[in-house]
């Protein structure tokens, strides 16, 4: 995003908002809905789901992180790579009127545990 995007998120002087706030109860809210989202995909009964945001000020860069955990015998990737989407699009919504430029980019699974396919990890 341009810089001055960025400083505007940062500062909190959005007129929407707290930019970040709102993004990160939107993953949250979509990592509820993403059965309702992705064809065949079942509804998993989520026992944690966290978004954090880690700002870069040299890149004028946010990276987004969700970690999402159910004790049910499933993955919940599908749930987390949903929640990463919604949040850094809600961004984009929130900041679109100041900059149609921004990217998303980058966005995978780093690691997974449970589920049929057991562990996994991004090299």
């Amino acid at each position: 995003m341009h810089a001055t995007t960025y400083e505007l998120i940062q500062a909190g002087g959005h007129k929407k908002g707290d930019v970040l706030g709102i993004a990160r109860i939107a993953g949250i809210q979509a990592s509820k809905k993403t059965s309702d989202l992705i064809p065949l995909c079942h509804l998993i009964a989520l026992t944690h789901v966290s978004v954090e945001f880690e700002p870069n000020p040299a890149t004028s860069t946010i990276q987004c992180t969700v970690r999402a955990e159910t004790t049910g015998q499933t993955g919940v990737e599908m749930e987390a790579l949903t929640a990463v989407q919604v949040a850094l699009l809600t961004i984009y919504d929130m900041c679109k009127a100041v900059d149609r430029g921004m990217v998303m980019s980058d966005i995978k699974l780093v690691e997974k545990s449970g589920g049929k396919s057991g562990e996994w990890k991004a090299s």
